[in-house]
């Protein structure tokens, strides 16, 4: 008898244990925050249950094989057998269906803001979004949203134009940390491209000054990538989850894998990633101008270059490279009020040509310029720590405090045809930042945050040039003086007062310091100064409403204004800016300001249309812009054996922008739904002589039309990107010069031609785990340039993407 008590005792303690095996967790796919009431049932809906307060149910009812549906009025519903639910440790992830999603932003404050309740104009996209359009690289995620303009020189490229401003008076910032750095160039910059597109969660972009929180540079925009957070398990068990990706697309048999993978424990989680990018030399369209065509290009042959003609004219040798990206993040939460963050960045490209250098005719017109021209690798790296308390305190309710060490590399190099020297620059930066944020919600209806920023730059740059004939190696200038340093130290003050429960205010205020000292080396130019000592300081300030005079109307009103300390690119900088001119330093510079107004409307008729608009006018006061310079008393030296227009960085100019932005979301059905956006911008320089020009970056009409059908398993997009044209008059003086990179009008003058492209975008969920991707870009094989840039854009482009989550 009591054998038999025994066994069956042993009987139910496994049976228990069986059942309770069974428990599944359901969590918010964002928060990784326990859901309940999520009713769970299966095909007939003879079997059900329903997650308790902590997110758990128990599935014993169901049988291993047997479809599970999830389902909850705020969420996605999510389909799986109990067998894949097992093989995933139990734990089931749902998204929040979007039209439920009161939507924050942190860019405004660093902190989570209501959307609605922000007076500036922010686009964000999502993990979802970005993994829909397929980029290939960072700067392709901001292309592909229809709201910002991408320029680029080279396939290894791309930078973005937001209302008329670029390069270093935009600001890019990685999870809290400004990725500019003192050698920020007033010319395209590609720094975009060292953000994996795989790792980023969220994309949010702040159109107009947004210098109040991220002081200098942030004149036209700020873009904040923030990447993937590693996921905690809730539970004591370890759970393992990830994600196999890889890409192909035929315009420049482009090859890309990727794999990441999270660890997570009740308290603490990592989350690992690797990508791997190959793309071969990119080609261009059918129809479309012959100028864009590549009909030949240099090559080496015994010991002699040579220009031989290009059998695939289409082709754009050699614009290909390599690339890999790698991130590391680790978090520790060991209880609800602190949360540790720490993030390893790192990417590194092969060589790249620059090919608008490449395509430079000689100057007698009949062969090429330049045999070499060719960026070292790109390098980048990132350590950040971040520290969070969350909690009531006497001054605040919550603090984060983030260090970040960044390291950049980059060089040039480039040879003349027929020349055997190849000049080479290499530029180093070390970035330090310490940012300290505080958020307070304790004064009635106002939400304060307010903290403290210090960055500091070094620069480290070393010229030289080897013969390739005879491999002699010697010294030449650097293109920044080595050992220069940029910091800036600031404090700011940032108010959200809710007026009325339609009406709230959004003000702020920053000092922003900043100190730039340089040596300048006299060795190989005879400088008519030695050192550069600038210390300067900027006020800027913010001041708007978002009000809803009726459910479903907004109105924003905001006016900032944005500041860009001269950097060690501006003060310090030796280079061939373009054909027959050479950039000189200048250590008499002091920053640029930008006095911005915007308003916007959004109306929502009866959740089937939405209209939203924004105008805009931008005024930008001793603009840092190139201009011819007295070097020494001469107007003309020799650069790199070449006599050369002296021209310099000053504060020589006024400039305006102004534009409006449209976007439009119309819904047929639950499933069918169409998406437009249009820009509109036109910029004027005024030299302090009082002659006007266009503004370089100031883009042409942009736009695109998409019409999407949507149901659980299948999405496609149907859609159209087109660009208006920009004439010969309204082209930048600058780009004037630029006729190889341009089409010819009938007088023979350069322009840049309106363009348009149709395209075909899918994407269809196999199974919970594996899904693929088809796209079609440019159907009618259009043969085009983005505005200013050097290298055509892709021809008919076949894409497939395969995606399987573990």
């Amino acid at each position: 008898m009591q054998y038999l008590k025994s066994t069956l005792t042993l009987i139910l303690f496994f049976a228990s244990l069986t059942i309770f095996a069974q428990d599944v967790t359901v969590l918010d796919a964002d928060s990784g925050v326990p859901v309940d009431n999520i009713a769970i049932f299966n095909k007939d809906q003879s079997k059900s249950t329903i997650t308790d307060v902590d997110g758990k149910a128990n599935l014993a009812i169901f049988d291993l094989d047997e479809k599970i549906t999830f389902k909850h009025i705020s969420y996605q519903t999510y389909i799986a057998t109990k067998a894949q639910i097992e093989r995933r440790g139990y734990r089931v992830y749902l998204d929040l269906k979007t039209e439920e999603l009161q939507e924050v932003v942190m860019s405004i404050s660093k902190w989570e803001q209501q959307k609605k309740d922000i007076p500036q104009k922010i686009e964000t996209f999502d993990a979802k979004s970005i993994a829909f359009t397929a980029p290939q690289t960072s700067a392709d995620l901001l292309q592909n949203s229809g709201k910002i303009f991408v320029q680029k020189s080279q396939l290894g490229g791309g930078s973005p134009m937001i209302r008329g401003f670029a390069t270093n008076r935009i600001l890019l910032s990685v999870d809290g940390v400004r990725m500019n750095n003192a050698i920020f160039r007033g010319g395209n910059l590609q720094n975009v491209i060292s953000i994996d597109p795989f790792t980023v969660k969220k994309t949010e972009v702040t159109f107009g000054p947004g210098s109040v929180i991220y002081g200098s540079d942030a004149i036209g925009g700020v873009m904040n990538f923030y990447t993937q957070q590693p996921r905690f398990s809730f539970t004591d068990s370890l759970a393992i989850s990830g994600n196999v990706n890889y890409r192909y697309s035929s315009a420049n048999n482009e090859n890309t894998a990727h794999v990441d993978f999270n660890l997570g424990k009740e308290k603490w989680a990592s989350y690992t990633s690797f990508t791997y990018n190959s793309f071969d030399d990119l080609k261009m369209g059918e129809h479309g101008p012959e100028s864009y065509l590549r009909p030949n290009f240099v090559v080496r042959q015994n010991g002699t270059d040579v220009l031989v003609a290009n059998e695939n004219p289409k082709k754009q040798v050699s614009s290909g490279y390599d690339q890999v990206n790698f991130l590391q993040k680790f978090t520790y939460r060991p209880n609800s009020a602190w949360n540790y963050d720490l993030g390893l960045y790192y990417s590194e490209t092969s060589d790249y040509d620059r090919y608008d250098r490449l395509i430079r005719p000689s100057r007698d017109g009949e062969g090429l310029r330049s045999a070499e021209w060719y960026y070292g690798p790109q390098k980048w790296f990132m350590g950040n720590f971040q520290i969070t308390q969350k909690g009531k305190n006497k001054f605040y309710d919550g603090v984060k405090l983030t260090t970040a060490y960044q390291f950049f590399e980059e060089s040039r190099n480039d040879r003349s045809f027929q020349d055997p020297e190849l000049y080479s620059t290499k530029e180093k930066v070390d970035a330090l930042s310490v940012n300290l944020d505080f958020e307070n919600k304790k004064i009635g209806a106002l939400n304060l945050y307010y903290g403290a920023e210090y960055v500091f730059n070094k620069v480290n740059s070393q010229g030289n040039v080897r013969n390739i004939e005879t491999n002699e190696v010697q010294e030449t200038a650097s293109r920044y003086p080595d050992g220069s340093t940029w910091q800036t130290l600031a404090g700011y003050v940032n108010g959200e007062y809710r007026l009325k429960p339609n009406l709230s205010l959004l003000s702020g205020i920053r000092y922003s310091q900043v100190w730039v000292d340089a040596t300048f080396d006299t060795t190989f130019y005879p400088f008519p100064f030695d050192k550069a000592d600038i210390v300067t300081g900027a006020l800027t300030g913010s001041l708007g409403m978002s009000w809803f005079p009726r459910e479903d109307l907004q109105v924003t009103l905001n006016g900032s204004t944005g500041f860009r300390a001269p950097n060690i690119d501006d003060i310090g900088k030796i280079f061939d800016s373009e054909p027959g001119s050479v950039v000189v330093p200048n250590p008499n510079l002091e920053p640029e300001y930008a006095y911005n107004g915007e308003l916007g409307l959004r109306k929502n008729f009866n959740d089937v249309l939405v209209l939203k608009g924004t105008a805009y006018y931008t005024y930008l006061v001793d603009a840092l812009v190139r201009r011819d310079f007295s070097f020494g008393g001469q107007t003309e030296i020799e650069y790199n054996g070449e006599p050369s227009n002296v021209q310099a960085i000053q504060n020589a100019a006024k400039a305006y922008v102004y534009g409006f932005e449209f976007g439009l979301e119309a819904y047929f059905n639950e499933y069918l739904s169409l998406v437009s956006n249009l820009t509109l911008t036109e910029g004027v320089e005024e030299d302090d002589s009082g002659t006007d020009s266009p503004s370089r970056h100031a883009a042409p009409t942009f736009g695109d039309v998409h019409l999407i059908w949507e149901n659980q398993k299948l999405k496609a997009d149907v859609f159209v990107n087109y660009n208006g044209e920009i004439s010969n008059d309204d082209l930048a003086l600058s780009e004037q010069s630029k006729t190889f990179i341009y089409a010819s009008d009938v007088n023979g003058n350069p322009f840049s031609p309106s363009w348009y492209t149709l395209n075909f975008r899918s994407q269809y969920q196999i199974t919970n785990a594996l899904k693929a991707s088809v796209s079609l870009e440019n159907m009618t094989n259009q043969r085009y340039r983005m505005y200013s840039s050097g290298i055509a854009a892709p021809g008919t482009n076949l894409i497939l993407g395969l995606g399987y989550i573990f």
